[in-house]
Formats: structure tokens, sequence, C-alpha cells
């Protein structure tokens, strides 16, 4: 049945079909051929179950706080901040692209997103400093990762749902790793500028530094009121993307009149198709793990076929995890791997004794890396249709961001206080 299931899927997926038609069809045909006791209507009842948890109600209002910030003046003052603090130094164009990718990731939770808003101003400066076209969409693409690991993250609130683990403690574990990936990228940059040979830009004047933080400090606000807010215990995660949507709307309409009230509903329509999307995978992918939870597969896959199991210790099921889902996210859409993969391997991880928390960590980065990473990595293709690039000139000096990504998933399993010492400050662990 499952080799069956996996068959109908790919024959599907090399047709041209989205994703959601081979979810659904593996679904129905499981429940008609191979689970005559299964009524076909319980996936029906599985789909809407699966996109009504009130946890998920957070996924389209950061969105529409990230459409709203996007469209008015918030990432342009966070850019421009971050232009004025590091741009002199040696690497700091490419450094000023991964710490604004992280910035705005903090405001969008969304990769693609993020590969849009700061590839179009930053990739044209650092073509026109000397540095390779290669190297700038690399560098964009992959920074871009950043906006999974550090909160609000689409990701991990999918993840959160799927698995029942705690959303805000996701959010507060998701900011160590976040910070080492970008650490590590901004060295690899001021390392690559040096080989390049690419003289810095200006260094701007204590004036004009301050002008730029006094621009961006009500922006700077927007992760530190999410961020905080949870970890104050204010509000809820699912609170927090409410409150988020009202500081966006103030900023942008009063304080800046960027926006008007005119542009909120073309802006709630842009967020809604892209919500739309989000849910039909969420309730398509419910459907799925419930028929293969019904059949047991889970339990095959994992014990027979991976040989996994709770006595396998704990870094062979994290380097597993790590695996499986790096390996499902070169191919297939992130949310999806999270929606298939996570009924089958997370059962095993909890029962082993791992902290669910540092599981939700590692499979994020996960999905974060295979989300850039060749041939089918989703930002690739945003890429590619945003700056009109061919597909080897797009990939072609991935590799070292790529390794650097990897060695944080190494770090992460061997250290897991890299995630968890700030969630356990934050919940008095």
């Amino acid at each position: 049945m499952a080799l069956a299931l996996l068959g109908l899927m790919v024959l599907l997926l090399l047709a041209g079909y989205p994703m959601k038609v081979p979810l659904l069809a593996a679904a129905l045909a499981a429940v008609t051929v191979w689970l005559p006791g299964a009524a076909p209507e319980t996936l029906v009842q599985q789909m809407i179950g699966g996109v009504s948890p009130a946890a998920l109600l957070a996924v389209p209002m950061f969105i529409f706080a990230a459409q709203i910030m996007t469209r008015g003046q918030a990432a342009d003052r966070l850019l421009a901040l971050v232009m004025r603090l590091v741009g002199h130094v040696r690497g700091g164009l490419p450094i000023t692209a991964a710490v604004s990718c992280a910035l705005f990731g903090a405001l969008s939770g969304s990769t693609q997103a993020t590969v849009v808003a700061i590839g179009g101003p930053l990739r044209p400066k650092m073509t026109a400093a000397g540095y390779p076209d290669s190297f700038a969409m690399a560098l964009i693409i992959n920074a871009s990762d950043l906006a999974l690991l550090i909160p609000p993250s689409i990701a991990m609130i999918v993840y959160g749902v799927v698995s029942g683990t705690s959303i805000g403690e996701l959010f507060i574990a998701g900011i160590g790793p976040g910070l080492v990936v970008l650490a590590l990228f901004c060295g690899w940059c001021w390392v690559a500028s040096l080989r390049m040979r690419v003289t810095p830009e200006p260094r701007a004047s204590w004036r004009e530094r301050g002008v730029a933080l006094r621009r961006a400090l009500l922006p700077l606000g927007f992760p530190l009121l999410v961020v905080g807010g949870i970890y104050a215990g204010v509000f809820s995660p699912t609170e927090a993307a409410a409150v988020s949507v009202v500081y966006a709307a103030f900023l942008e309409i009063v304080v800046y009149r960027a926006l008007s009230l005119r542009d909120l509903p073309e802006l709630a329509r842009a967020t809604g198709l892209v919500t739309a999307v989000v849910f039909v995978l969420v309730g398509a992918g419910a459907a799925f793990s419930w028929v293969i939870s019904y059949a047991e597969l889970p339990s095959h896959l994992v014990g027979e076929v991976l040989g996994l199991g709770p006595e396998s210790g704990q870094l062979t099921i994290l380097a597993a995890i790590a695996v499986a889902y790096f390996i499902g996210c070169m191919f297939v859409d992130p949310i999806v791997v999270i929606l298939v993969l996570t009924p089958i391997l997370h059962p095993i991880a909890v029962a082993a004794g791992i902290d669910p928390v540092l599981v939700g960590v590692l499979v994020t980065l996960q999905v974060a890396i295979g989300s850039a990473t060749p041939p089918f990595g989703c930002d690739i293709f945003t890429a590619i249709a945003i700056f009109r690039r061919p597909y080897l000139e797009v990939i072609r000096a991935t590799p070292p961001f790529i390794a650097i990504l990897l060695g944080v998933t190494a770090l992460l399993i061997v250290l897991p206080d890299v995630a968890l010492l700030l969630r356990d400050l934050a919940f008095d662990r």
C-alpha cells in the first residue's frame, strides 16, 4: 500500500498537478481501495479538523501584518539602518543583506517574501559594487532561511499545530540557532569579500546613523512586541499575531502615512490568496496524515523500513529526522513535508525522551535548508522568477551557505542548548 500511494503521488506530481491533488488523491485511493472499513466522508471531517485549531489563526494575521509593512515604509527603514551601521566594513553589503533578511524574517515569517523584499533593492547594489551575481543571489536565497527560524515563523506554527508542541516555546527556541546562522553567514561574507577584493562602501557619519536609527525605531518594535509579549506572558502567539496587525496598520497608516484605509482591502485579498494556499495544503495534509495513521503505516515505516525506535538512541533519531526533512524539502513544499513526516517521526522522538521543542527547531532548520537547496527548493524558483536568471547561475554559489547550515544542524544535534537555553530561561524550565 505504501509503495502504491507513493507511486500515485509521484505520477500526479510528474503530470504537473499541484501538491494538494496528489495528497487528496492518495488519501481517497487508500480509503476506497485498501481501507474499506474507513468511510470516505471521514476525509472531509479530517480536512475541516486540520484547519480548525485556533493556533492557525496566527498564520493569516502574520501574513497580513507582513503585507502591510512591506507595502509601507517599515522594511525600507530597517534596510537603511543596517546599511548605515555595517555598510562600510569589509563585506558590508552582503552582511547588510544577511542582517536585513533576519530583520525582515521577523516581520514576515516567510522565506519567499524575504527573497522578494530584500533581493529587489540589495542584489543590484551588490553586483554594482563588484560581487558576482551568483554570490548575491545565493546569499539572499539562503539568508532568507532566517525567516523560518526567527519568530514569527509560519513553519513553526504549522509544526506546532500538527505535533501539539507549544508554539510560544518554538518561537523562543528558534532565536538561538537563527543568530548562530546569521553570525556564520556574516563571517563568510567577510571572507568572500577579502577573496573577491571588493572595496567597502563609504562610512556613514554618526549623524546619518542616528537619523537611520530614529527612523527605524518603530519598525524594530515589531519583533520586540511579538517575542517580548510571548516571553512576558502578556499574550499567546495567536494574540501576538493580532497585535502585530494592529501595530503594523497603526504604523503605516497613522504614523508614516504611507498607506491609507483604502489600501487595506487589496492587502487583505493578497493575504487571503496566500492563506488559502497554506490552508488547503494543511487540510489535505491532515486527511493524508489520518489515512497513514489509520493504516498504521508510521509504525511500519519507522520500525521495519527505517529501523528506528526509542532504543535507537537520541543522536541517531535526531540525525534521521534531519536527513528525512532535509531531503523532503529539496523536492516538495515545506508545509507538505511537515504535514506528511511529522506524524511518522515525531512520536518516535518523544518516546525516546527527546524534547519536542528541540525536534521542532531541528525540523524548522531542515525545512529552511531544503527550501534553498537544489534541485527543487522553493526559494530557488522564487529567485528565478524575481531575478530572471538561469537556474544554474542561481544555484552556483550556494554550496558554502548550505555547508554552514548543515554545520549548524550538526551543532544543534550535539549541543541542544543552542536552541533550548533561551527557551528554558523564558519558561523557567
